[in-house]
């Protein structure tokens, strides 16, 4: 990730959303003037724009601008790399992009479910594009949407209006190449990881692989569809051959696949110490309380996330044979 280009774009811009379906704000949505005064980008590898989230916890002081974000620019049309944790900060993503390229958008990406990464996507429906995910995300959406929703209310309050669940227009079950005009990207559509609707992004020109949240960096890893189909993804995601890649959240120097390692030591610390609580007959509190804490030192955010990924590695360990 040498050489990156800073580009600082100044937000400005009003976020007016018509026709909201799933809006947090029942009814019209009023304009929300961004509150986002600068939105930096990181060109990473030729035509390869990031935007890199903050790893504080969801307030209204970040209005959600929690993931990495961003898009790849083509001859013909862009394709933007998920969205954002809010209108505000969709609308901001959009803003830079236009200050990079006057081309049409012509797909968004939505990696996942997790709002962190879906809730900007509001920002793009005046672009005509085509919404693509994971043949789970729908089913995902469906389930969850209410209750993101209402977390998102409860965390940025009146910072959230204007803020939709986009659902997908297209479905990627295996693989599907995009072109973008001498440019083609490929989605790969994950078994059960980090979630069960993973997809990841990959700019075959210059070598580029966008992983979302199968990477974490620095932010402690979420564990969100299985901890052992998680450690098989990464180990198969050893493999793929890229000059550059995007975290899900953080930044780091390390080169590939070695940026892999830390997530991957963190996961096989709780299968392995899980394990052995569950030989031990500890109950899934002792579990918690006890599994994995050796890793802290490694992480932001630890207090947050940790303990849950100990109770899901335990109700998925506990029924091994």
């Amino acid at each position: 990730m040498n050489k990156m280009r800073i580009v600082s774009a100044l937000v400005m811009a009003a976020l007016a959303v018509a026709d909201a379906h799933f809006a947090v704000a029942e009814g019209d949505v009023h304009s929300v003037p961004s509150p986002i005064a600068s939105f930096d980008l990181a060109e990473i590898a030729p035509g390869n724009y990031v935007h890199y989230g903050t790893h504080e916890e969801r307030s209204p002081r970040n209005f959600g601008d929690n993931a990495n974000v961003g898009f790849i620019v083509g001859d013909r049309c862009v394709a933007v790399i998920d969205t954002g944790g809010s209108a505000a900060v969709g609308q901001a993503l959009h803003q830079a992009l236009r200050r990079v390229t006057p081309l049409p958008v012509c797909y968004v990406v939505l990696t996942h479910v997790h709002p962190d990464h879906l809730f900007g996507a509001a920002a793009f429906l005046e672009d005509n594009a085509q919404f693509i995910g994971h043949a789970e995300l729908p089913r995902a959406l469906a389930a969850r949407g209410k209750f993101y929703f209402n977390t998102l209310k409860r965390d940025l309050g009146e910072a959230a209006q204007g803020s939709e669940l986009v659902e997908p227009t297209r479905l990627v079950k295996d693989e599907w190449l995009l072109d973008l005009g001498g440019r083609r990207i490929r989605l790969h559509a994950w078994p059960v990881a980090h979630t069960d609707n993973d997809l990841t992004v990959y700019d075959e020109l210059t070598g580029t692989l966008w992983l979302s949240d199968l990477l974490f960096v620095e932010h402690t890893p979420v564990v969100d569809g299985s901890i052992l189909g998680f450690i098989r993804v990464l180990e198969q995601l050893r493999a793929v051959r890229a000059e550059h890649f995007v975290p899900g959240h953080g930044r780091t120097d390390a080169s590939w696949p070695q940026a892999l390692d830390p997530e991957v030591r963190y996961l096989k610390v709780i299968v392995t110490e899980t394990r052995l609580a569950l030989k031990a007959r500890k109950t899934i509190q002792e579990a918690v309380d006890t599994v994995g804490y050796s890793e802290e030192p490694n992480w932001v955010n630890f207090e947050q996330f940790h303990r849950r990924n100990v109770t899901s590695a335990y109700a998925e360990l506990e029924w091994e044979d």
